[in-house]
């Protein structure tokens, strides 16, 4: 295209891609020069010049709207059309106007987002002065300031801050799911210039180097202050934008908005494709008859050819309602209504939040009937991210939850009245003065990077991850209080003795040590080193096997205790997990934490279980690791039909795109077998590879539920995305499908909601096409009785009001008020979802049998009326076999056959459905006498040619005995299939609504299930989010506002690990 557009003489630029940002703080005229993208964002699909024609061609998309435009040109043209054109424009409109109205509500309310994103304010240094500016015009270069519990503007190279120790804190819930980090600054700058990385979506990584005054200094992650946090417990501090808006690593990290439609949507393009050629050949049978007809008169100048053509088309005008426009404003009804029903249902309102349940799209209500996968966030999605300390084993001893009544720590008055604790004999031993349990708590206090903050006398703890804070907490109740820290002391009030230790080294915790030492110096001193880690790591030290080492550390190395920190689940999360399961919907949990964390919530919330037959682990580092770790597993579930139920914990590092490209198979392979998977160590775009994943080799419907800015790409990419509304912001909310507060709600809407809505909606589409086709083929067996001259066997207003009045308020009340059990009892048996994961309401083969069916149905609706009125009189001897009585007869067989056969798929009855049935009825008699009577004749007698027909044929006892034969005739065959196959192969819907029918009284709701304690062999793993620690940063000083004079570089270097272990 470039080619052809320069060959044409038009110069085509084509975007460079970016290898490198270059940047000088405070100078937009330079940085304006490399045209970097400014800060403001765009969720939106459409502006006010491209919704109309952007939209029309979306909806175009569906073949059925495109086929309906070119009916209504073929109505238009006098020679062939045998219904006038209002039939098809007036549904046509309704449709598009219908659907225009919807996505433009959707794109308002995406613009109002924008919008309130965008406008936000924030203070600028412009020529020296501090402006506030909306957040959509701060440029790259750009230096802001940000305030207290603000949001950051954008990606920040950081300068300078308000706190006394230079530090900052950060709430990054909305990328990781930690509740806060500190962030390194030791610069105050307004001039310099920058040279880092293009934009890209590696949330740990950035490389860059500063140059300042000459010098050049090397930058990293640790200085970057991302998009998506929020600034906490800090007054002010001053950054540097780096990236802004769509370059933003949060925005990066996104992922492209995908116009989702569902399984059903795809199915009925195909069906209705097929229904269109099944017509053509329909037309060309009856292009042929005409052709041999002789005995009708032709048009002058036409002869058999021209004829047959003519006909041809005529009979695509009359055909057309096989597939009516009114389908897909039923359809569009139908789910609106069921969307509303999520928005209004009080059982997922969450009080505490004030947060109701929000079908945040209308178009994917059944979708949710037919979920397979669910790929759920960890922390914030099953978890609170709350962690508790429960219990603690001391010298042998084991303390904690020996009583219902909590600990009194009144006698501290430095305790968090927030703590609780259920074990009043530890606070006698703490007080007795034991030593051993004053070493274990003085360990908890020394050993750690907790930064604390006092303000209104109140003592605040910042920790990197929630376990570490609530170990120090609990030291703190107990009497080991933690109050304040320096590069080279910490500060401790023990037992009410304010005691202060010198901070000789600090090795840090990181993902291969999976502990953390300190070095300390006492008063009297005396040199400890305290440690503190995972039970496995801490373990293998201390086992007999290693004999030799344990005689030299033992000396030095003794064992206080351990700890049992639990990070609570939310409510209901392995009732939730459980009945899932059992609704054959296979859970997997991709999270960012580490593996033992990550197998720890597996067993809390019910995934894994120690009576699965074996859990596979997939943690090496290379394709050679992976393909012989996976060789022997695969061999035991090569086949979906496994024996036993099987688990699979996966690392990131598992998941890189080079190993993905050799071994995905495999790893599908044994995932897909698997009951439950979970994926640890994994990065927001990984999260959304592994959706990706599944999504190719697996023709099933996926679900993915996060709650923080790392789930967006996963929740785009899924078929479903839920976002839960919780601590970590709204972004994963605002790109969702549906929302609600909590994950225990997910089992409602999919289990309920879900359910209901791909139960109605396949009801509604089988009966649709059936009463439509029915309709329509009785067309196709008069045309031999017609000459194939393409005249209708109905009146024209029978036509035009048949699916807009007559039978379109009894299908949309079945298809949005029907329900074959209610909630109670769906949650009783979640086997009661299995057949909208395997298509059984509503597939290629159902719509075989809706054919045959209605084929069936309208040879009695044709020939049972024809053959009732022909050489038949009325009761004073006069003929009535004439085409307008056979037609009048014919329609009214139809609707009330029909209405009849609603009736028998009608499940559950309510005042509204009786009104719109038995309305629909009425309004059909009345609009008949009326429309054939004298006066309408006299007034419009072009348009209302049926005079009296209506009264001199309904008022014969024959005409009312032939509606109720046909009737009978009709549904006789579906109440003997029904009865045969309920007696003989009945389905798991047949026998729970037998069960219904003999229970005398609705089932209780379901208990609430608490874990049961589990024995086992394998251990917990330390911190549940804990990443590598700042210890650095604590021992290095950089973190004074004033630099300590031993150590005056901008950013050194200290590896103090390193240095104490050698």
């Amino acid at each position: 295209m470039g080619s052809l557009l320069s060959a044409c003489g038009i110069n085509v630029k084509k975007k460079k891609v970016e290898e490198e940002r270059h940047l000088r703080a405070n100078d937009r005229e330079f940085n304006l020069s490399f045209k970097y993208a400014n800060n403001a964002i765009k969720t939106s699909k459409y502006n006010v010049f491209t919704f109309l024609p952007l939209n029309l061609f979306e909806q175009f998309q569906r073949l059925a709207n495109a086929y309906f435009v070119f009916l209504l040109i073929l109505q238009l043209i006098p020679q062939i059309s045998s219904l006038s054109w209002f039939t098809t424009v007036v549904p046509l409109l309704l449709v598009l106007s219908i659907t225009l109205a919807k996505d433009l509500s959707d794109d308002i309310t995406r613009h109002k987002n924008d919008n309130h994103v965008n406008n936000r304010k924030v203070e600028v240094l412009i020529n020296g002065e501090l402006k506030s500016e909306k957040w959509m015009n701060v440029q790259v270069g750009d230096i802001v300031k940000l305030e207290n519990n603000e949001f950051v503007t954008a990606d920040l190279l950081l300068l300078s801050s308000s706190e006394p120790l230079n530090l900052i804190y950060i709430e990054t819930a909305e990328l990781d799911g930690l509740v806060s980090k500190p962030v390194n600054v030791n610069m105050n700058l307004s001039i310099c210039e920058v040279r880092c990385e293009p934009p890209n979506n590696r949330l740990d990584k950035f490389t860059g180097t500063l140059t300042m005054r000459g010098e050049t200094f090397a930058l990293d992650n640790e200085r970057i202050l991302l998009r998506g946090c929020t600034l906490r417990n800090t007054e002010w501090c001053f950054g540097l934008v780096v990236f802004g808006g769509p370059d933003t690593k949060l925005m990066q990290n996104s992922g492209k908005s995908v116009f989702k439609r569902t399984s059903i949507d795809h199915l009925m393009n195909v069906l209705v494709m097929f229904v269109i050629i099944k017509c053509f050949i329909s037309h060309c049978i009856f292009l042929v008859g005409n052709s041999f007809i002789t005995f009708l008169p032709r048009a002058d100048g036409a002869n058999a050819s021209l004829s047959a053509f003519l006909t041809f088309w005529s009979y695509v005008i009359i055909l057309n309602t096989v597939v009516p426009i009114s389908l897909y404003v039923s359809v569009e009804i139908l789910r609106l209504g069921n969307s509303y029903f999520i928005d209004w249902d009080r059982k997922m309102y969450h009080v505490k939040s004030d947060t109701p349940a929000q079908a945040r799209t209308t178009t994917l209500n059944e979708e949710l009937g037919q979920i397979k996968y669910i790929f759920s966030d960890k922390t914030g999605t099953l978890t609170q991210n709350i962690m508790t300390f429960n219990r603690c084993s001391i010298n042998g001893k084991s303390y904690g939850k020996s009583s219902k009544k909590k600990v009194d720590f009144s006698w501290n008055p430095l305790a968090d009245p927030k703590f609780c604790f259920h074990d009043h004999k530890l606070v006698e031993v703490v007080k007795s003065g034991s030593p051993e349990v004053q070493a274990f708590f003085r360990l908890l206090a020394l050993c750690h990077t907790v930064m604390p903050e006092e303000k209104t006398e109140e003592l605040f703890y910042q920790a990197q991850s929630p376990d570490e804070g609530a170990l120090v907490t609990a030291a703190r109740n107990f009497g080991f209080v933690f109050r304040s820290r320096t590069p080279e002391t910490i500060s401790l009030v023990e037992m009410g003795v304010p005691t202060t230790y010198e901070l000789l080294a600090v090795l840090d915790f990181n993902n291969v040590r999976k502990r953390m030492s300190v070095i300390v110096r006492s008063p009297e001193g005396k040199l400890t080193l305290f440690c503190k880690g995972a039970d496995t790591i801490i373990y293998e030290r201390l086992h007999p096997s290693s004999s030799k080492l344990m005689e030299v550390t033992t000396e030095h190395l003794n064992l206080l205790g351990a700890s049992a920190v639990e990070d609570k689940l939310q409510d209901g999360v392995p009732q939730t997990i459980e009945q899932l399961a059992k609704a054959d919907i296979k859970i997997w949990v991709l999270t960012g934490d580490k593996q033992e964390t990550a197998e720890n919530i597996g067993y809390s919330c019910n995934m894994l279980r120690e009576e699965m037959k074996e859990i596979f682990i997939v943690a090496a580092n290379t394709a050679e690791e992976k393909s012989r770790l996976l060789g022997k597993k695969s061999q035991v579930v090569e086949d979906e039909k496994v024996d036993g139920e099987y688990g699979l914990v996966i690392n990131g590092h598992s998941l890189v795109r080079e190993i993905v490209l050799l071994i995905e198979n495999r790893i599908y392979l044994t995932a897909c077998m698997c009951q439950a998977v979970i994926c640890c160590r994994v990065t927001p775009l990984q999260k959304a590879q592994v959706v990706e994943l599944v999504k190719k080799h697996k023709k099933a419907v996926t679900l993915a539920i996060g709650d923080g800015a790392n789930d967006v790409s996963m929740i785009k990419t899924a078929h479903i995305g839920v976002g839960i509304s919780g601590q970590e912001g709204m972004q994963a909310v605002l790109s969702s499908d549906f929302s609600f507060a909590q994950f225990r709600y997910l089992q409602r809407l999919l289990l309920v909601h879900g359910r209901w809505s791909y139960l109605r909606m396949c009801k509604f589409l089988r009966y649709f096409f059936y009463k439509n086709f029915t309709f329509t083929f009785v067309h196709f067996w008069y045309g031999f009785f017609c000459g194939f001259s393409a005249q209708t066997v109905y009146d024209e207003w029978f036509i035009t009001l048949y699916n807009l009045v007559y039978t379109a308020l009894p299908v949309i009340g079945l298809s949005i008020f029907d329900q074959d059990v209610n909630d109670r009892w769906s949650f009783q048996y979640p086997q009661l979802y299995a057949p909208g994961q395997l298509n059984q309401y509503f597939s290629k083969m159902a719509f075989a049998r809706i054919l045959l069916h209605s084929c069936y149905s309208s040879l009695v609706l044709f020939f049972i009326p024809w053959a009732a009125m022909c050489d038949t009189v009325r009761d004073d001897g006069k003929d009535i076999a004439d085409y307008q009585s056979f037609a009048l007869l014919a329609q009214t067989c139809l609707l009330i056959a029909v209405s009849v056969q609603m009736g028998l798929d009608t499940y559950y009855w309510t005042a509204v459905n009786q009104f719109f049935l038995w309305g629909s009825l009425s309004v059909y008699f009345a609009v008949t006498f009326t429309m054939y009577s004298n006066g309408m004749y006299l007034i419009f007698t072009s348009s209302f040619p049926f005079i009296g027909t209506a009264r001199n044929s309904l008022n014969q006892p024959n005409v009312w005995l032939t509606i109720f034969l046909t009737t009978i005739l009709c549904i006789l065959p579906v109440v003997a299939k029904r009865f045969l196959f309920i007696q003989l192969k009945p389905t798991i819907n047949d026998k729970v609504r037998h069960k219904v029918r003999q229970a005398k009284a609705v089932p209780p709701p379901l208990p609430r299930k608490f874990p049961r304690r589990r024995i086992s062999t394998r251990r917990s793993g330390y911190a549940f989010s804990h990443a590598r620690g700042y210890g650095d940063l604590v021992t290095s000083g950089r973190f004074l506002r004033i630099p300590v004079k031993s150590r005056p570089a901008l950013f050194p270097h200290t590896d103090t690990c390193e240095s104490v272990r050698s």
